[in-house]
Formats: structure tokens, C-alpha cells, sequence
């Protein structure tokens, strides 16, 4: 099953209906809702099923004006690089031999890939970061995860933060791995994420796997 046959099955459940409508309401009432409609599903636009190798999860899309755009802790070209991604980038570089923080912090080339950059909710309403949190989007994201499970092996799950750490539930550690830090927000990154090694281990299990390494 493709991701677009996975989306209609998806769309067709009661909770995703109720979802809709709850979207649709938010835009009558003039709300500005990210990331635009047409990325909302932008990871899984990127990364098809059949291509995922690794995956990130975040919490909910960034909620500045231009910053979201459908992948977790990315924003466009020419949109100040987040705290979260630069300590990500900071990791990158304590872990990966020649890497240098870019510039930029669009990170469609880690999906393209096979970084599935998955967020648990995929909308949220301008300046008001959590707004569309428990709204049916964790049942759809956490549906993927399911799906991911049971379709595919030897997936590299990374789980940072107790938030991500709850998807874990649903993901065979038989099938798959799972590697598991703090958040890598400023307010939790240095109990943890920094000095987690994640990056340069994803490509060590990949190469165990006989899978391309990501090059970062």
C-alpha cells in the first residue's frame, strides 16, 4: 500500500472526518493555519513508503509566519534556522566527520533520501504553537507509525523527547531500531541529544542493513 492508498483509507475513518471539519472550520473563521494546505502531507510527498529508512518525529509544525512546510524541525531556504535544528546541526557536527552547519535549515534533502520528517500533528494555527494538538492528527500520525511498522523492516526510529517516545509503543524492536534521546531544544538538548552519537549510528546500522548511508 502506497502512502496516497494509505491517505484514502485514512481519510474515509470518522476521526479524520471529524478532523476536516474541524480544519474547515478554523479557515471559515479566517484563521492563518501552517503549513499551507498542499504541504501538509510534505514528508510523505518526499519520502515514499517503500523508501523509508529512517525516521524523525517531531511535535507539531512550527507556528511563525513561513517557517513550516510539512517537515519536521525544516524550514524553507531563507528562514532563520530554529533553535531545535541548530543544536541538531551542532550534533551533526560533533558526530559526523566534515560536517558544516549549513545556512540554510531545509532539510528536503535528508527526505528525498529516505528521512521520513514526520511531526505527530501535522497543522497548527499562527502563534499559537499546540493549537490543533488532540484534534485527530496524533490517530492518523500514530496510524503511520503503525502502518511503517507492519509493512516494512529495518526502520531506524529516532525518538527524541518524552512526546515522540510514547510512539514508540506501537514499533517491533524486533523489526526495527529505535534510538531514543532527549529533546534537542535548547531547554532539554544538553541532558541528552547533544553528545547522543544518533547520526553517525544511523549510518553504521544502514551499513549493517546494506543500506545507503544519509548523507547529512
Amino acid at each position: 500500500m502506497s502512502w496516497n492508498e494509505f491517505l484514502k483509507v485514512e481519510q474515509k475513518k470518522a476521526y479524520y472526518q471529524t478532523l476536516s471539519t474541524f480544519l474547515e472550520n478554523e479557515e471559515k473563521q479566517g484563521k492563518a493555519i501552517y503549513p499551507a494546505d498542499h504541504l501538509r502531507f510534505n514528508a510523505l510527498q518526499l519520502t515514499p513508503l517503500e523508501s523509508v529508512k529512517v525516521v524523525i518525529l517531531g511535535q507539531d509544525p512550527y507556528h511563525g509566519e513561513g517557517q513550516a512546510h510539512g517537515l519536521s524541525f525544516s524550514v524553507p531556504d531563507g528562514v532563520k534556522v530554529p533553535p531545535s535544528l541548530r543544536n541538531i546541526y551542532k550534533e551533526l557536527a560533533a558526530s559526523i566527520d566534515g560536517f558544516e552547519a549549513p545556512e540554510s535549515g531545509n532539510l528536503t534533502h535528508w527526505a528525498e533520501q529516505g528521512v521520513l520528517l514526520l511531526n505527530a500533528v501535522l497543522t497548527v494555527e499562527k502563534s499559537n504553537a499546540g493549537s490543533h494538538a488532540k484534534q485527530g492528527w496524533e490517530t492518523f500520525t500514530d496510524n503511520v507509525i503503525k502502518h511503517l511498522n507492519e509493512t516494512q523492516s529495518d526502520i531506524i526510529f529516532l525518538l527524541w523527547g518524552s512526546y515522540a517516545h510514547k510512539k514508540g509503543h506501537f514499533i517491533d524492536s524486533n523489526k526495527h531500531r529505535v534510538l531514543k534521546s532527549t529533546h534537542p531544544s535548547p531547554l532539554s538538548a544538553y541532558r541528552g541529544f547533544l553528545g547522543c552519537g544518533h547520526f553517525s549510528e544511523v549510518n553504521e546500522i544502514l551499513t549493517s542493513f546494506s543500506k545507503s548511508k544519509i548523507n547529512w
